[in-house]
């Protein structure tokens, strides 16, 4: 859940609070002089919290434009087409999650993300909210599948509570998340 406290300079009230799990981590944070470690990221920011961003990376989604966007703006949508995402020069690497199935400031939200084999899921207070297909390493000589790495909770200049934190090894995609 949010605290109350902002820190330059995403102190102003009107900016969200913002936070992050990023998994498959296959870079060192500041490698490149990149501030965030290539990863796949679920986004925890207030009002988006199950997002994507492919931090330096790429991933699939199947996804929509959101009419009237400009630029482009994709939403998850388990009838669209698949879209690959990756935050690289000219593209944000973003995929807005759907629903919205977060709780309002203040309460602890759970979120849960499913991850085997090339196949990932956000899931946000029970609902999944986005699945994604074909983590990604675009930064060699020819891009390879990510299936594992290093976890990393975000924090950006705002306070943020985590709690039961909890890490264990699947052999298969839980029953109540299977598509």
């Amino acid at each position: 859940k949010w605290g109350e406290k902002k820190w330059p300079p995403r102190d102003a009230p009107t900016t969200k609070r913002d936070s992050g799990l990023l998994y498959h981590v296959h870079a060192a944070p500041g490698a490149e002089n990149r501030t965030w470690a290539r990863s796949i990221e679920l986004q925890i920011q207030e009002g988006d919290v199950g997002d994507l961003y492919a931090v330096g990376s790429a991933i699939a989604v199947r996804a929509k434009v959101r009419p009237g966007s400009q630029p482009a703006e994709y939403v998850y949508d388990p009838s669209g087409t698949w879209t690959y995402f990756s935050q690289i020069a000219g593209q944000t690497g973003r995929c807005i999650k759907q629903p919205d199935n977060e709780l309002p400031h203040g309460q602890w939200n759970t979120v849960e993300l499913v991850c085997l084999g090339p196949d990932c899921i956000h899931i946000v207070n029970g609902k999944v909210v986005m699945r994604l297909y074909g983590p990604t390493r675009i930064d060699g000589a020819a891009p390879a599948p990510v299936t594992s790495g290093a976890i990393i909770l975000q924090s950006e200049g705002a306070e943020i509570f985590y709690r039961d934190v909890m890490v264990r090894s699947i052999t298969a995609i839980p029953q109540e998340y299977r598509a």
